[in-house]
């Protein structure tokens, strides 16, 4: 029985089934999700032929040591930004040699500011050989309910580049 609700599994096996018959890899790099899309990646019996790396680059430091994104981008755009989301995707990508890298950097509360309110989340992924793709959104609810909508739409993220690829 998993933690997670049922339609998070189902995205889950389906990612599984895409990369394992492909032999593609997937790392992330998460920061307002604090580890929750890796996992549920990782919920799945299999999951390690597919999921190398699960960066949880919460603190703007760990974003710099682990992914390498540097601290002037940070300081120029804020951590919750796309310039900041590519950078994580991006060193994720280099850092884990996976064939797709996702990241998450978002405000999930119980504070925001005026041009970056709570719920306020970008992702980012970068595929081996492909330009880095970024999404905006800004998520309604409460602290968890933010966190949960942002690992659900990630996992629709990856579903879509893995039918595109």
């Amino acid at each position: 029985m998993s933690i997670f609700p049922p339609a998070f599994c189902t995205k889950a096996a389906a990612i599984l089934e895409q990369c394992t018959g492909r032999e593609l890899t997937i790392a992330t790099a998460e920061s307002c999700t604090g580890g929750l899309l890796s996992a549920i990646l990782t919920e799945l019996p299999g999951s390690s032929a597919m999921f190398t790396h699960g960066f949880i680059t919460y603190a703007n430091e760990a974003k710099n040591q682990l992914v390498g994104v540097s601290p002037e981008l940070i300081h120029a755009h804020g951590a919750v930004s796309e310039p900041v989301a590519r950078a994580m995707a991006d060193g994720a990508l280099r850092a884990s040699g996976a064939s797709i890298a996702i990241a998450i950097t978002g405000i999930a509360g119980p504070s925001g500011g005026e041009n970056k309110p709570v719920g306020t989340v970008h992702f980012a992924i970068a595929q081996q050989g492909r330009a880095t793709r970024h999404e905006h959104k800004i998520f309604a609810g409460d602290r968890s309910q933010i966190r949960l909508a942002a690992t659900e739409n990630a996992l629709d993220l990856i579903l879509a580049i893995l039918v595109r690829r």
